[in-house]
């Protein structure tokens, strides 16, 4: 078709500029124009065409060169566009046409898909440039630097090259890995700020200055503002803690101090209720540790110089009322001495600090000090007696159970079955079993007893008396009472065989009738009708208490005594004699030795 389109061309060319000339022949011909000016004219003619066809063929050429060119251009953009976005699977269509295809096709066929390409590599690099925005900012926040913010929003030639899937995931991989970073900081951060703001609250100080101190975005009033997380920010914040922390744990052993001695004046001035309430807020923290401190203000300045100035006030008032002060605790450490059994120290006592503070010779500080002391002396001294106090208080609850138990074998009535008579009997039982142990009981306070004066290098003093030689003349008297009730035993038995050998002798004649009452002690009696009645609780007095004849360790050496001489009266009397003992002394010999009479067979 093209050669057939030539061809036709070439044909309606010819046939037009055989026209033009004929026509033109025949306008020279016509003007009168020689051969030679009609050749010469043609020649110039065909020498015009020449130079028009040579012209349109250069034309030709450079537009061929041009496209070549272009289309060269276009390969190489097109090479260069495919490495950038790593699109190694496109290739240039122009390689896979054929060879015959013209220079516009082969342009036309390169040409959109440089284009798309382009579209692409615009795309990726906004992408690039986006993320290494983000970069940069997050990279900023940590360092503590903040660059211009169009620092990096141009890439540079070399990142240009290179615009890969490869490369773009290696960015966002350091972009999420700086992410995280800063999710931890900033957690780091809020977390520091809270300690910050919880200690300020307990100290009463201001948290925005406080934090503001550190850096002005920890307390950003502006919203745009972000919150700055540095290391140096962190350390800032590290450091401001631990500076709180110490503040707190001084304040708190300040305060600590202060509330003890408004304890010690509270109880030295009798101070109401009301005047202790109003400080209850403070007086928490005594039992409290630094964590659990966590009340708003509780540690402020104001707090602790209240505290302050309320025991300066005390102390002003306790020493007008100090003579008053000094007799009450000179009270109290008699009260601890008497309840321990400890003599007090004399020096301090009540006559001669009266004239010591009226003197003036002494100042009543010092005297209420040297109390204290005695007093925490005291404590100590009982703490330290407490295991044989307590073993002194078993040993006497074990000899009133054997006065009881002598009270009640006295008691005619005791196995008549009236109301509570068996309760009396089974504690008779336990009284017997208790009694039997007071020789063991004691050997072991003399034991505990020495044991304790050779550690403390002193004698062990009960009420002002050495307790081991109480306890010895007590294990005297005790093993004389039971000769003396062996003996009164084998004198009994003799009585009552001269009174047999008597009766058969001279006939037998009415005993005189023994009384039902009796002599009623340690919390025994009987009833109106001559049966034992339930006794009530022993009426025992602790070793912390006042002190009677039988429970006193110091007073049986002095109830012994009259015991001996009652039974000296009764042996030196002949025993011929004894039909005509009368009937006092036969009841006071019945109450020395007791009853050893049996329970009467039903």
């Amino acid at each position: 078709m093209l050669a057939i389109g030539s061809s036709i061309t070439n044909i309606h060319t010819s046939t037009t500029c055989n026209a033009l000339l004929r026509e033109l022949e025949k306008i020279w011909n016509d003007i009168g124009e020689s051969d030679v000016d009609k050749d010469r004219m043609l020649f110039e003619l065909e020498r015009e065409c020449l130079e028009v066809y040579r012209r349109k063929v250069n034309e030709a050429v450079n537009t061929k060169a041009r496209f070549h060119q272009t289309v060269a251009a276009k390969e190489a953009e097109l090479a260069t566009l495919v490495a950038a976005l790593g699109e190694h699977d496109i290739h240039s269509p122009i390689k896979t046409e054929k060879r015959s295809a013209s220079l516009k096709e082969k342009l036309a066929s390169v040409t959109p898909l440089v284009e798309d390409l382009k579209k692409r590599k615009d795309e990726r690099l906004k992408q690039f440039a986006d993320i290494k925005v983000q970069i940069e900012k997050i990279s900023g926040e940590i360092s503590g630097l903040h660059p211009v913010n169009n620092a990096m929003s141009n890439t540079t030639v070399a990142e240009e090259q290179d615009l890969s899937l490869r490369r773009l995931n290696e960015y966002q991989t350091h972009l999420h890995t700086l992410q995280k970073e800063k999710s931890g900081r900033l957690q780091k951060v809020l977390q520091c700020v809270n300690e910050v703001h919880s200690l300020c609250g307990v100290l009463g100080l201001d948290f925005g200055q406080t934090v503001g101190d550190v850096h002005p975005s920890l307390h950003g009033t502006q919203v745009e503002q972000s919150t700055n997380i540095s290391n140096s920010t962190l350390e800032g914040l590290e450091r401001t803690i631990l500076k709180l922390k110490t503040e707190r744990k001084a304040r708190i052993q300040k305060l600590r101090d202060v509330i003890t001695e408004l304890f010690e004046l509270w109880n030295l001035m009798d101070s109401s209720k009301e005047e202790r309430n109003s400080f209850l807020r403070i007086t928490s923290i005594l039992g409290s540790s630094e964590s659990e401190i966590t009340e708003r203000g509780v540690l402020s300045t104001e707090i602790i110089e209240k505290a302050s100035e309320e025991v300066e006030r005390l102390s002003k008032l306790k020493a007008s009322r100090m003579k008053e002060l000094v007799f009450k605790r000179r009270s109290e450490l008699e009260e601890i001495c008497r309840l321990t059994h400890i003599e007090p120290d004399t020096s301090t006592a009540a006559e001669k600090a009266t004239a010591l503070i009226d003197s003036g010779l002494v100042d009543p500080s010092e005297l209420l000090a040297n109390i204290e002391a005695q007093i925490v002396k005291a404590k100590n001294d009982a703490l330290s007696r407490k295991e044989i106090t307590d073993r002194i208080d078993k040993w006497l609850s074990a000899c009133e159970e054997e006065n009881w138990l002598e009270d009640y074998s006295q008691d005619d009535n005791r196995y008549s079955a009236g109301r509570g008579a068996h309760i009396n009997l089974k504690r008779a039982e336990r009284a017997r079993i208790t009694i039997n142990k007071i020789p063991v009981m004691v050997d072991n306070l003399i034991n505990k007893t020495l044991a304790w004066e050779d550690e403390k290098k002193n004698c062990f003093l009960y009420d002002g008396v050495r307790l081991v030689s109480i306890l010895e003349d007590y294990k005297l008297t005790r093993e004389q009472k039971e000769e003396e009730k062996r003996r009164c035993k084998d004198q009994k038995k003799m009585q009552d065989l001269l009174l047999n050998q008597k009766e058969a002798m001279y006939g037998s004649k009415p005993s005189p009738k023994k009384s039902n009452s009796f002599r009623t002690t340690n919390g025994y009696r009987a009833n109106g009708n001559g049966t034992a009645s339930m006794p009530p609780t022993p009426r025992r007095n602790s070793v912390s208490g006042g002190t009677s004849e039988l429970h006193t360790p110091r007073s049986f050496s002095g109830r012994q005594n009259g015991y001996h001489k009652e039974m000296r009266r009764l042996l030196t009397t002949p025993l011929n004699n004894y039909v005509a003992i009368s009937k006092e002394d036969t009841l006071s010999y019945a109450s020395l030795c007791g009853s050893d009479e049996s329970p009467p067979l039903g």
